[in-house]
């Protein structure tokens, strides 16, 4: 099973983490969250109890069909028997007895995943065709969900524009995203690691393509992890940054290196002109691509469906300037931004030191 959606994971062009780690056992995933073992003891509860079941049925089924075989053509039955009342009480008040312990153990379950405790901490949850964001507390954006160990974690879910459904194997949590409402699931991590999220509910052409990657953090890196993330220019150019948010919000459905996809490939795409539906050729250049990200459906490039989202709000101005750049470098241009962003994380340093050292007039004045 776990070779299996290796394989489909694989076809992919991003290096997924397994569905069900090795530690796993056959059925399940290893146990990543406090919400596991109780969803874990109620699945082999009712599996086990399914499984009793189903052996005593097929051997007294066989038994019966051989003991109580017609031996004689036009035999007819010995006993008439009408009813046997000890042991019609006896297989109705045994499975109604199992019924209420398994509605009882799925009841508990649900009321603490639909309760989460007061000092949680809110990840704003969007779906959308096909890929998930995810807003932090202090408004960072990101593909990925990242989360500290042993923190209770809110999730707050709603989706753009069909039904969604927000499903990690690991945690044993699953909650769907509906469009103009919110819906609510949380969890504590337990084991730091990466795990892998999915889409539980079918949504189109690539619902088998909307993942995401879970992280768990180490205690004391989660903080590190969002004051980086939230400011990806400090280390890298914007091309650079253009193509961590290529890899990360469209990656799915574009290609970088001329293969065919849900969308039109990046490769020499920039400075190129391309055919719109409606028969207009069009260049692509700065203000094309803004209008593609912001507003996609207003110009459908020939042969392809319009099924891109927008991503007004979600990418700020300057994450957009660096997906030119990188669509730049893609077609093989010079990027007139490459190194601004290291120029102004080196030039900090030496900013603050000067604004340290007095000035003449200073010294003057001494």
């Amino acid at each position: 099973m776990n070779t299996l959606l290796a394989r489909l994971l694989a076809q992919t062009n991003i290096d997924w983490p397994p569905v069900a780690p090795e530690d796993g056992t056959f059925w399940l995933p290893p146990q990543a969250s406090t919400q596991a073992p109780q969803t874990d003891l109620a699945f082999y509860f009712i599996y086990w109890v399914s499984v009793f079941f189903f052996i005593l049925i097929v051997f007294l089924m066989t038994v019966f069909v051989f003991r109580y075989r017609r031996r004689v053509e036009g035999e007819g039955p010995r006993v008439n028997v009408t009813h046997n009342t000890p042991l019609e009480l006896v297989w109705t008040t045994i499975p109604l007895i199992l019924v209420v312990v398994m509605f009882y153990m799925g009841f508990r379950g649900f009321m603490d995943l639909m309760n989460p405790p007061a000092d949680a901490m809110d990840v704003y949850v969007l779906g959308q065709k096909w890929n998930w964001n995810f807003t932090y507390p202090n408004g960072h954006q990101d593909t990925e969900l990242h989360v500290p160990v042993d923190t209770n974690v809110r999730l707050i879910l709603e989706s753009q524009d069909v039904i969604h459904s927000f499903y990690v194997p690991a945690f044993r949590i699953k909650r769907d995203a509906v469009p103009g409402r919110y819906n609510k699931i949380w969890f504590k991590a337990t084991k730091p690691g990466e795990y892998l999220a999915l889409c539980a509910e079918y949504c189109g052409t690539q619902h088998s393509d909307m993942l995401a990657r879970v992280v768990v953090h180490e205690p004391g890196m989660f903080e590190k992890w969002l004051a980086d993330a939230s400011d990806p220019f400090k280390t890298r150019s914007y091309a650079e940054v253009g193509q961590l948010v290529v890899t990360k919000r469209c990656g799915g459905c574009h290609s970088i290196d001329g293969s065919a996809n849900v969308g039109p490939t990046f490769k020499d795409l920039f400075g190129s002109e391309v055919k719109h539906t409606d028969g207009a050729t069009v260049l692509v250049d700065e203000e094309y691509v803004r209008k593609s990200i912001i507003n996609p459906q207003a110009e459908i490039v020939a042969g392809y469906d319009p099924v891109m989202p927008t991503f007004k709000g979600q990418l700020k101005d300057r994450e957009i300037t660096a997906i030119i750049e990188y669509l730049k470098q893609l077609a093989g241009m010079t990027s007139t931004l490459s190194d601004v962003g290291r120029e102004t994380e080196e030039a900090a340093p030496a900013a603050d030191a000067a604004a340290s050292q007095p000035t003449e007039t200073e010294k003057d004045s001494e």
